[in-house]
């Protein structure tokens, strides 16, 4: 029998709030309440009946389980569109009071951009206190879910030793696959965490950008995108990704083949956070959705994917940790320590990448 994954009493009282309730006007759309108990969201949930999330799909840190979960329990039909951070808030943007989309996964220094152009609806959970103050908005517009740090995946078919050192990748003969950094949050964090490895910060990436611009001239940077087909068809040598996308990445395909490692001479951790659309369709599935997303249940569905779960109370089954890379791995990891300096930097980096990287590239 499957297992209740909130707090049982509330499930039992939002069964016979749902019982005595009727059902919401099908053309109306669902509204949602700050104020509102888990016990309304949950029957509000049901009532509304599907998500529409953008950036999660079923393969990125094992958000299929997630949803399978939420379908089981609660009648909740998923769709996804894949799509990064900063296209996910354009969407928002663009389509305005006639949102389509409910929930989305942004990197970190993308969730206060949200809040800034009031695109976001707030909602806490009940795992409020849970979470690290430099990992939540105060008013609970954004909040961590997992975190993730910069690694290299290394196909052993195409490059004799792996890198395990930002020096060593500096030094080698292969192709670099960084990412889109005018795009991509997990392409951005790989320059602050190169930037970081050779004296950098998020105020100074400079460091950064100049070493993916020694790759660019050596001719040695590549635009492929890091996918699971990609890596597959054998067209990356190696990767900057998060740790959870490469530890993923590697055991879809074969173990063997690929090595995921930490730089040892530093990276930096950071994480993503669910963004809940201010106009979204169905407002009380998302706020379902993240509050399950930060239960036991659902952070152990986060780490099947290889993501660590932003609660450290929750522990992991033995074989979920064994899917993780070691502690010590971990040694020489940096957070992100002021936000503000880098979410001013992120804004600036696509333009620096262009122009002092991209130009220089084959």
């Amino acid at each position: 029998m499957k297992m209740n994954k909130l707090k049982k009493p509330l499930l039992l009282l939002s069964m016979a709030a749902l019982l005595a309730g009727c059902g919401a006007n099908a053309n109306e759309k669902s509204t949602a309440d700050v104020n509102d108990s888990l016990e309304t969201v949950i029957e509000k949930a049901k009532e509304e009946g599907k998500l529409a999330s953008v950036g999660m799909p079923d393969t990125w840190a094992n958000w299929v389980e997630t949803w399978d979960d939420l379908e089981s329990e609660y009648g909740i039909e998923q769709v996804d569109t894949d799509m990064s951070s900063a296209e996910e808030l354009a969407k928002f943007e663009s389509e305005g009071e006639n949102g389509t989309a409910d929930i989305g996964d942004v990197g970190i220094n993308f969730g206060p951009l949200a809040v800034s152009k009031d695109l976001t609806m707030p909602y806490k959970t009940s795992y409020w206190e849970e979470i690290p103050d430099w990992a939540k908005d105060d008013e609970g517009h954004w909040l961590l879910s997992y975190t993730g740090t910069i690694a290299f995946i290394t196909d052993k078919q195409n490059v004799d030793k792996a890198p395990t050192s930002w020096a060593d990748l500096k030094n080698g003969d292969y192709k670099v696959t960084p990412g889109d950094v005018t795009i991509a949050t997990q392409a951005q964090f790989s320059v602050l965490a190169a930037a970081m490895a050779n004296g950098g910060n998020e105020e100074n990436v400079q460091p950064g950008l100049d070493f993916f611009k020694e790759i660019a001239q050596d001719g040695r940077l590549s635009s492929a995108e890091a996918s699971l087909a990609n890596l597959e068809k054998g067209e990356i040598e190696v990767a900057v990704v998060w740790d959870f996308n490469g530890l993923n990445y590697r055991d879809q395909i074969d173990s063997d083949r690929f090595e995921v490692t930490i730089p040892s001479d530093g990276s930096v951790m950071s994480g993503y956070t669910t963004v809940i659309n201010k106009n979204a369709p169905n407002p009380n599935a998302a706020k379902l959705a993240r509050e399950y997303i930060l239960s036991d249940e659902g952070q152990i569905n986060l780490a099947k994917g290889y993501a660590r779960p932003i609660r450290t109370s929750v522990e992991l089954p033995e074989e979920v940790q064994a899917k993780l890379l070691p502690n010590e791995a971990y040694e020489n990891v940096k957070a992100v320590e002021n936000h503000a300096a880098w979410d001013e930097m992120a804004v600036k980096l696509p333009q620096l990448w262009q122009q002092e990287v991209l130009i220089h590239a084959n």
